[in-house]
């Protein structure tokens, strides 16, 4: 492209038929049948020590619901994983359990062939799903009432835990629909037919949550205001900033999109028919969010998608299996390449400059000085998204921040009295779904013992 006058933008929506765009943005594992459950069941070797329960981070004890599903009862096996994960429905669908549970299974070690935990999760609790009946029941009216502010899967949990322990729990987030991420920011073929907004309605089903929707902090709602109102706050806001390349000139050009907003748009969008996308797209960045918007780029209609990351294979954030996923959808993944320069005719994006890195001695990584060009008529940036403390500094000092993100301790409490954090919006957290979910439940146990002394203190 360097040698020739940049090609004419070409991005536009019905590249490709109904009938494929429905395969393409089908089931990317189709559930277990009944049969099948059994028998992948019977694989599992109920190991006493269990390293896949050590490795999940919310503690599902899954050789305890996978010896229940062998034995005929997958609702009982969904109440034992709901019981830690209340998002288990979602988590069996997006967790990486490549890299969680199934890594450490002894069936991946001696054979490599884990036992196939996550579709059975999804098995379990899709059964119960289709019964329509809530497992859980709440605890005697505490009388308390708690903010809780963003409904992703931090917020949900949380809520959820708090409403089965007796509070009364008022739920706010600034989108006109509930899930967070699992409705915004997953790709539609990991989460078909509106799961995230049936197990988001399964969860409100323990009764005691008050969703108000449309409420931003710091816009409609206020921190000072919760703390005066509730008796706990908790705050699960996401990250709502996007980084940004760092090129000097360029990321105000037409074609230029954040990754995460175009999936979420992808995700609202009642006819991906409707969608537009560029003929040639390449997509800046090294993880999850990479991945799937250059999968369904590819999956809309793009005839040539391509991941550019800067470090090696080894270092991407996602997952060698959804490396795989891409490479088998037709996404070519082009490593130790970093953006140096858009390139654009008219205003709008035309290709992308990139320039050759090597990694040096502790990771240290270097340009080589040498570029390669990659026509493209869109360009995605998906670098990494960062805490936005809108509504969190208003008080005094605000709530400490730890490397861009809310501090907390090991029950999740902030620095600010009364108020806990979780998700991906705290610090060293790890950006995964069943992460967040283990953080909401964690603040919620801790929210729930911290009243319960101040109501032992109030008595004596």
């Amino acid at each position: 492209m360097s040698d020739a006058r940049p090609i004419r933008p070409d991005i536009s929506a019905g590249r490709i038929g109904a009938d494929m765009l429905a395969r393409n943005f089908s089931d990317l594992h189709p559930p277990l049948e009944a049969h099948e459950a059994l028998v992948e069941a019977d694989r599992c070797y109920f190991c006493y020590d269990a390293p896949c329960m050590q490795a999940c981070p919310t503690s599902i004890d899954i050789p305890l619901f996978i010896r229940e599903i062998q034995g005929g009862n997958p609702v009982g096996a969904a109440k034992t994983i709901l019981a830690s994960n209340i998002l288990g429905g979602m988590c069996a669908r997006v967790c990486p359990t490549e890299t969680l549970c199934e890594e450490v299974c002894v069936r991946e070690v001696a054979e490599g062939q884990p036992v196939k935990i996550g579709m059975l999760q999804r098995y379990a609790t899709d059964r119960l799903m289709e019964t329509g009946v809530h497992p859980f029941t709440r605890a005697p009216s505490t009388g308390r009432r708690i903010a809780v502010v963003g409904a992703g899967p931090a917020g949900l949990s949380c809520a959820h835990r708090l409403a089965m322990l007796g509070h009364d729990v008022t739920l706010f987030d600034a989108r006109e629909k509930l899930g967070g991420l699992n409705e915004y920011g997953i790709a539609a073929y990991k989460a078909t037919e509106d799961f995230a907004q049936a197990e988001a309605n399964f969860i409100l089903k323990i009764g005691g949550i008050d969703v108000r929707l449309g409420q931003a902090l710091g816009r409609d709602i206020h921190l000072a205001d919760l703390r005066r109102d509730f008796d706990a706050v908790f705050l699960g806001l996401g990250l709502a900033g996007v980084n940004a390349l760092g090129l000097s000139e360029g990321e105000d050009h037409q074609g230029l999109h954040d990754a995460v907003a175009w999936i979420a748009d992808l995700r609202q969008t009642r006819d991906l028919s409707e969608l537009p996308v560029g003929r040639r797209v390449v997509v800046i960045g090294g993880g999850m969010t990479a991945i799937d918007a250059a999968v369904q780029a590819q999956a809309l209609g793009a005839e040539e998608v391509t991941i550019a990351y800067r470090r090696g294979r080894e270092a991407m954030n996602a997952s060698a299996y959804e490396q795989e996923v891409a490479a088998t959808r037709g996404v070519h993944i082009r490593c130790n390449l970093q953006p140096k320069r858009i390139l654009a005719e008219a205003g709008h994006v035309v290709g992308i400059e990139l320039e050759r890195t090597v990694t040096g001695p502790g990771g240290r990584l270097s340009g080589t000085g040498e570029t390669v060009t990659i026509e493209a008529d869109q360009v995605f940036k998906a670098i990494g998204q960062s805490f936005l403390p809108h509504g969190t500094d208003g008080e005094g000092e605000g709530i400490a921040l730890e490397r861009g993100r809310i501090a907390v301790d090991a029950d999740r409490r902030t620095t600010l009295a009364g108020v806990w954090a979780g998700g991906d919006c705290v610090a060293g957290g790890e950006d995964l779904t069943v992460v967040a979910v283990e953080d909401g439940k964690i603040a919620a146990e801790s929210i729930h013992a911290a009243l319960a002394a101040a109501e032992r203190v109030a008595a004596e």
